[in-house]
């Protein structure tokens, strides 16, 4: 089989969308900041929903979207950013 441009170039789309979600699959895990680790989930959200569309599924692909970057990724960011942090003499 001759490798066509699509196919390479298919080949080149799914390599750098694999290597972003490693990184920000990774970044979830690693990060000190838990807003910064809940941005990586919605870009590694993000991500999966792009394969579905690469895969042909592009109604997973949107359910996706909506459902878990939408709702899950918008609920947790509120959820960190409502939380009360305490800095040094503010215990009560």
């Amino acid at each position: 089989m001759d490798p066509t441009i699509g196919n390479i170039t298919e080949l080149i789309i799914f390599a750098i969308l694999a290597v972003t979600a490693i990184v920000s699959a990774v970044t979830v895990v690693t990060a000190k900041e838990v807003v910064r680790a809940a941005i990586g989930l919605v870009v590694t959200m993000f991500l999966i929903a792009a394969f579905y569309i690469m895969l042909n599924a592009q109604f997973l692909g949107v359910v996706q979207i909506l459902v878990y970057v939408g709702a899950i990724g918008v609920l947790i960011l509120f959820a960190v950013m409502l939380t009360k942090k305490e800095f040094g003499d503010d215990v009560e």
